[in-house]
């Protein structure tokens, strides 16, 4: 079975820093660009950030830059997502996906992950 599963997520207070892991099992993500996204309750989803299958490309979202580093380890199956100054609007749950191609739209992602919830509050 193909499956990606998140871990990482929690509760933290603001500025604070949270690492997101996002491991497959069932096939090898050497072949796969990944990507992190976020969607709150009845809210469109986000784009968050996106790594290349061999990571030497990334981007982020505008709201993230700076604060967030997209990395992976194949030899893990893992990729991850360091979040540092952390801040209340970065609540919300966060997906990670695998796609073929390089960093695509959402839709062209085929294989999605349960999510984690992240908590930013005092």
């Amino acid at each position: 079975q193909l499956q990606l599963v998140e871990s990482g997520g929690g509760l933290v207070q603001p500025g604070g820093s949270l690492r997101l892991s996002c491991t497959a099992s069932g096939f090898t993500l050497d072949y796969y660009a990944i990507g992190w996204f976020r969607q709150a309750p009845g809210k469109e989803g986000e784009g968050v950030s996106c790594i290349t299958r061999g990571g030497g490309g990334t981007n982020y979202a505008d709201s993230v830059k700076g604060r967030f580093t997209i990395s992976r380890d194949n030899a893990k199956n893992t990729v991850y997502l360091q979040m540092n100054s952390l801040k209340p609007e970065d609540t919300t749950i966060y997906y990670c996906a695998a796609a073929r191609l390089s960093c695509p739209r959402m839709p062209d992602y085929a294989y999605w992950g349960q999510g984690t919830q992240v908590t930013v509050s005092s």
